[in-house]
């Protein structure tokens, strides 16, 4: 019974880096969709979204059938109430990959942003697709390192995302109405995605040490 049980948390485990995979790919597109108005990727990352979905839920429903059948404790309920709470956050975090892709679609053949933003959401996007990959490598390792340069690469798009409203707010903002809501949609969507991956980190940590320590980020 004991060998059952450890193949099911590591199954938890398995089924944690697949979701995590396709969120990647997700805001990888996403960003991808919304900097170039490729229609037809922003109707990929859309119409895939409940696939990730899908994982998500099939995950709770492991992790609650564990907890009822084994009752674990210590570490090992530590994994099981962990992997529900980043279940939560990884699909929220496909989500977000969404919104973005939909704003890409719905402004399509036009660009979502003005020129002057779009350095700025370029940056956005590379630095949440670095997050979503080393969130992937995060939840196989474990490494406290890679914890570490998600929140780093979360605080510079928070940096972003409050020039982003520093410049729609400016005086010199030339933007159509349309274009600021845009923005700060986006924007809004970039910074929440890359505070999931924080939340997640520090759900890792959890898991490690059995200590919820508050962070900046």
């Amino acid at each position: 019974m004991r060998e059952v049980f450890q193949q099911e948390l590591a199954d938890v485990q398995d089924r944690l880096v697949r979701v995590a995979d396709l969120v990647a790919d997700a805001i990888d597109k996403a960003t991808t969709a919304f900097t170039t108005q490729d229609v037809a990727l922003a109707e990929s990352v859309i119409a895939d979204d409940h696939l990730i979905d899908e994982l998500a839920l099939g995950l709770d429903e492991l992790a609650i059938n564990i907890l009822a059948r084994q009752q674990p404790v210590a570490r090992d309920l530590r994994i099981v109430v962990s992997a529900l709470r980043i279940s939560a956050s990884l699909e929220r975090m496909g989500d977000m990959a969404e919104h973005i892709a939909q704003l890409a679609r719905y402004r399509f053949p036009e660009k979502v942003v003005p020129k002057s933003l779009r350095p700025t959401f370029k940056e956005m996007g590379r630095l949440d697709i670095a997050i979503a990959r080393k969130l992937t490598r995060l939840l196989e390792s474990e490494d406290p390192l890679l914890a570490e340069e998600i929140r780093n690469d979360d605080d510079r798009i928070d940096e972003l995302h409050l020039s982003v409203f520093d410049q729609v707010l400016g005086e010199t903002w030339k933007g159509a109405a349309n274009d600021t809501v845009d923005a700060t949609l986006a924007s809004r969507y970039h910074e929440r995605f890359a505070d999931h991956a924080v939340s997640i980190s520090k759900k890792v940590q959890y898991l490690q040490t059995g200590d919820w320590v508050l962070q900046a980020g």
